[in-house]
């Protein structure tokens, strides 16, 4: 216990010695914004675990969702491939908020110069509940376009049966 205390002194001596008493308030904008990042990060695992819950999904072991909620934007449909979740991270990759795009065809995202046969061997993938992985051209909010990376997968319940599909995408 003297020990942590010696070490509390010795920081306090340290810092009182520092011409810089304050932080910058740039750091503590940048501290919001992480804590900001990891409550949504939260918020959007906690949502599809429920999801996963009540719709007693079979999950696939290929899934790291923990670490990928951060890193990429989820997109979840109903079998009918109508969006009912889209993680937060969403705007960062192409502007639209999560109630934008709830209730939508992931086909919103798409116009003119996306990639017919691309978006064919899409499709052809979910007819046949298959796994996929495609990058296609994708539209903004803001009209502008982007290369998006989509590795979608079926998600089926414990019977076996087809309930939603699962999207993991990124800015390629």
């Amino acid at each position: 216990m003297s020990n942590l205390k010696q070490y509390e002194e010795a920081i306090v001596y340290y810092n009182s010695g520092l011409r810089i008493k304050s932080l910058p308030i740039f750091s503590s904008n940048f501290h919001y914004e992480f804590l900001k990042e990891v409550k949504e990060s939260f918020l959007d695992l906690n949502s599809l675990k429920e999801m996963a819950v009540k719709n007693r999904w079979r999950l696939s072991s290929d899934w790291d969702i923990n670490a990928t909620i951060k890193e990429e934007v989820i997109v979840v449909t109903d079998a009918k491939l109508t969006i009912v979740f889209a993680s937060h991270n969403m705007v960062k990759m192409n502007g639209y908020l999560v109630k934008e795009v709830l209730g939508k065809s992931p086909k919103m995202f798409q116009g003119q110069v996306t990639d017919r046969i691309v978006s064919n061997e899409i499709n052809l993938a979910i007819q046949s509940q298959q796994a996929f992985e495609k990058t296609v051209l994708n539209y903004k909010k803001n009209g502008d376009i982007y290369a998006c990376l989509i590795k979608g997968y079926p998600i089926f319940n414990l019977k076996g049966q087809l309930t939603h599909y699962i999207a993991f995408e990124k800015a390629a």
